[in-house]
């Protein structure tokens, strides 16, 4: 069997519409109608939104956890209930690999890391897939398509057999469908974002 793989010259959200069409490339194989996205302020979900309608997809869209570096969560409530009466599911659950301080050991952060090395948007698949399967909306063993990116939009595609934090070892990664090719660490990427804004 083969399969293609796409690597971006650079992360970040200027990749958000390339990636979508390889995921929309993939899932016209009919296995899967599944994708776990990452949104932080709704921007990424809406252009999810728009670009699979009508294409029989549901989006298991899963933001940041509330009070998670913001008084307020970036998520427009307005986005969640559009996302809602589409028939799909927004899901704000404990960002697992942020859960050190909650457990008093050092092991989450030690597995963000290690995904890292990937690159930041396959640490965010592994945890979006973990937390939607926790929550119900997909069950041990499916297979579904997981989007993130690094710091905004998305760069990185996964095809995951799901699995929840209960039984983390039956999680499989069947295919990459894309990631950037020299990925940014968590610090370079906080640089660069600290340079634009200041």
């Amino acid at each position: 069997m083969e399969r293609r793989v796409v690597y971006f010259e650079d992360g970040g959200a200027e990749n958000t519409e390339a990636t979508f069409k390889l995921v929309q490339e993939r899932m016209s194989h009919g296995d899967i109608n599944k994708i776990v996205l990452a949104s932080t302020t709704g921007t990424t979900a809406r252009k999810a939104m728009d670009f699979f309608k009508g294409q029989g997809i549901k989006l298991i869209v899963v933001p940041h956890q509330f009070d998670f570096h913001r008084d307020k969560n970036a998520f427009p409530p307005e986005l969640i209930e559009s996302l809602r009466e589409s028939g799909h599911d927004v899901h704000f659950g404990t960002m697992l690999f942020h859960t050190d301080d909650f457990y008093g050991s050092n092991t989450a952060t030690a597995m963000a890391n290690l995904l890292r090395c990937f690159c930041q948007g396959v640490k965010v698949c592994f945890e979006i897939v973990l937390m939607t399967t926790d929550a119900g909306l997909a069950t041990s063993g499916e297979k579904v398509i997981a989007i993130a990116g690094t710091g905004r939009g998305s760069d990185t595609s996964l095809v995951i057999q799901a699995a929840s934090t209960q039984h983390l070892k039956r999680l499989r990664v069947n295919e990459i469908i894309c990631k950037p090719l020299n990925p940014m660490t968590i610090d370079e990427l906080r640089e660069r974002r600290a340079q634009k804004e200041g």
